[in-house]
């Protein structure tokens, strides 16, 4: 099979599965109902990330096939994403305990690093540390972050979507550039199925992703940043420089919601972007603007990274500045 004949089905499948859950959905009153804590103010049915989960599941075995992917990534992104996508989907359709959903988040977290390499190498200044198990550690902590914290980014109509195709369309142009094609294809196959998606997803929004969606989508891509370090630590500074919106809304959110002493499990609408949403009385105009950071601003950081002209740490500070101070201005974390 041609690898575009495989893109165009991801997302012809992505498509329809959608339209299906939709129905699913109202027809099982799986509705997400608006409340003084939501950012949407219309009735929603929710969990149609379920369609770029199984889409994106259904692929991996075909690019192994073609010689696209190694036995050790096919185990590691299925495991792991389906491990997060069902425990997802158990909280979607009922309620799992913190406690419970934090075990498996990390369980998936310990296969990836199973079957991988652990924390790339960290450049810094030019010089390269191997954080032995201390990096495993952190790995592990680093991917539980980015399943929770895109399940926290995941709040306003086609966000989370356009960042995960931005991301991955982005990974695919620094891999490209860097003359590491080998590692191009999963990006592109992922990027094809939550395009699929964000038909149905983009403002107004007419079916929610649900957490089986956004956990999926965040654990896969913080796993798809450490894998492409292993081949490359300089990419492993670009992938981070891709996320870097909802790295930084998430991370100074909980950061100040933290030193306040909230309760940071329960629900809230104190992230910089449900701020600017409700400043712009857009959800349209703050998903449109996290596409034109990602292109003008971070594009480019990530492939002067990602190339080896710019330092991975100094790119990093270059690309999180603005980004913070942006954060700042909408008041991420502060009291609603």
């Amino acid at each position: 099979m041609n690898f575009w004949w495989l893109v165009l089905i991801v997302f012809a499948g992505s498509w329809g599965l959608t339209l299906i859950l939709r129905r699913y959905a109202i027809a099982k009153q799986l509705i997400d109902i608006p409340n003084e804590r939501s950012s949407h103010s219309i009735p929603t049915p929710r969990g149609g990330g379920v369609a770029i989960v199984s889409t994106f599941a259904l692929a991996l075995p075909v690019l192994y096939s073609l010689d696209f992917i190694s036995l050790s990534a096919l185990y590691t992104l299925l495991g792991a994403g389906l491990l997060v996508a069902g425990i997802g989907f158990a909280d979607d359709h009922g309620h799992v305990a913190a406690s419970r959903r934090l075990l498996g988040h990390f369980f998936a977290a310990a296969w990836v690093l199973f079957w991988g390499k652990g924390l790339p190498a960290v450049n810094l200044f030019g010089v390269s540390f191997d954080l032995g198990w201390l990096g495993e550690i952190l790995a592990a902590v680093y991917l539980v972050w980015m399943l929770n914290l895109y399940n926290f980014m995941d709040g306003i109509d086609g966000l989370a979507s356009v960042e995960a195709i931005s991301v991955c369309l982005g990974m695919s142009l620094v891999y490209y550039l860097s003359g590491n094609v080998a590692i191009i294809w999963v990006p592109l196959v992922l990027a094809a199925a939550v395009v699929g998606f964000l038909c149905w997803n983009f403002p107004p929004a007419k079916i929610f992703m649900g957490d089986a969606g956004s956990g999926f989508l965040g654990f896969t891509l913080g796993g798809l940043v450490l894998q492409a370090g292993w081949v490359d630590p300089a990419l492993f500074w670009s992938g981070l420089i891709l996320l870097g919106v909802f790295i930084v809304d998430a991370t100074l959110t909980l950061l100040r919601r933290l030193a306040r002493g909230d309760k940071v499990h329960q629900a809230h609408r104190s992230h910089a972007y449900q701020f600017a949403s409700r400043y712009f009385n857009s959800h349209k105009v703050v998903t449109l603007g996290v596409i034109g950071i990602n292109l003008l601003w971070l594009y480019p950081l990530s492939v002067l990274v990602g190339g080896g002209y710019l330092d991975g740490f100094y790119g990093l500070i270059i690309a999180y500045t603005p980004i913070c101070l942006l954060a700042v201005k909408y008041r991420a974390g502060m009291i609603e």
